[in-house]
């Protein structure tokens, strides 16, 4: 079976899988562009109210495919436009993604899996599920912005003990380290993910989008503000939620905001 991302949608959901059975689901070259092409697909839609990432089989992804690095990464330019364009444009349409995002993850979820782990919104893990980032073994760093990445979502220590010294963890301890959602009995996890994936697809989808907006816009005013570098980079930071007040209220008068108030009011369920 080829490596792919694939990619379905029924009732407003978007499925995305993972799929390079054959080395546990480690992201190939074209798994990157593929990734990238189904989250910018899914933010041009207007029919979906929630992605669910998943890996094929027993594991989610357990990183990079190495079979494929001799290609690249021992020349300066090759190894640069892997990360920055193949790598980080997919983690970045994820990113930029309005649609709640919830990840179903199992077995090995290590390197490039923690990686797209850390840009969805909800993760959900069974609870044999291993997590780690042991890149510094193959003699290598992660790249910059994937660093920045992983840091700000599995928070500074972890991300320290990952990269520093291999260190892999179990899911019950990414639990408490504040990375996960929930963990639960590995055959318990599917339907506790479609149960997240119903609730979220309940709601009001207008509402889930402008809260991603608001979101993303305040994980970048904190980013820039952590950068002492310059003044300018701070002043940034302020234009990010500035830019994003220009329009924070024009939903007054949607249809959403309408059935919802009057829902309740009414005492019945609304109907988004």
């Amino acid at each position: 079976m080829p490596a792919k991302v694939l990619f379905e949608q029924s009732d407003g959901v978007a499925h995305v899988t993972l799929s390079h059975p054959r080395r546990f689901n480690a992201m190939s070259r074209p798994m990157w562009h593929d990734l990238r092409h189904v989250f910018e697909c899914i933010q041009k839609s207007t029919q979906l109210r929630c992605v669910k990432v998943v890996g094929h089989g027993a594991n989610f992804c357990a990183g990079g495919d190495i079979s494929e690095y001799r290609e690249f990464r021992f020349q300066e330019p090759s190894l640069r436009e892997f990360h920055e364009r193949d790598v980080w444009g997919a983690l970045n349409a994820m990113l930029e993604c309005d649609v709640p995002i919830v990840a179903q993850i199992t077995g090995n979820c290590m390197g490039a899996g923690v990686e797209i782990a850390s840009c969805c919104d909800i993760r959900l893990s069974a609870e044999s599920a291993r997590f780690g980032a042991p890149i510094a073994r193959l003699g290598f760093p992660m790249a910059p912005r994937e660093a920045a990445l992983v840091s700000r979502e599995l928070g500074s220590t972890t991300a320290r003990q990952m990269l520093l010294e291999a260190a892999v963890f179990s899911a019950p301890e990414m639990l408490q380290r504040g990375f996960l959602s929930d963990v639960v009995a590995d055959m318990d996890l599917p339907s506790l993910a479609q149960d997240t994936v119903q609730r979220i697809c309940q709601l009001a989808p207008q509402a889930a989008r402008l809260n991603k907006q608001t979101l993303r816009a305040i994980n970048s005013t904190h980013a820039l503000s952590g950068n002492s570098l310059t003044a300018k980079k701070k002043g940034a930071s302020d234009d990010l939620l500035e830019k994003l007040m220009d329009s924070a209220y024009d939903y007054a008068d949607s249809t959403e905001q309408r059935e919802g108030i009057m829902a309740f009011l009414e005492k019945r369920h609304a109907k988004f």
